[in-house]
């Protein structure tokens, strides 16, 4: 910074703070009149995570299954 005294290092960083806060609120939109709360967000999270380990099971041959196949 000290090397390029010419460039106003306050105005930069207020535009760099602006920018990001205007990212945020793109990000934040979509989900501002959304119903979902974060207990109902935890239970569906919990609720996908075990319908994909049932998923993974039945795609899973299991141990007997292979040593009869040798």
């Amino acid at each position: 910074m000290r090397s390029h005294p010419e460039v106003d290092w306050s105005e930069v960083a207020q535009s760099a703070i602006k920018r990001e806060l205007e990212r945020l609120h793109i990000h934040d939109r979509p989900f501002s009149k959304s119903a979902l709360t974060e207990r109902d967000a935890v239970a569906l999270g919990r609720e996908v995570r075990r319908a994909a380990a049932r998923s993974r099971r039945r795609m899973t041959p299991s141990p007997e299954h292979s040593a009869n196949t040798e």
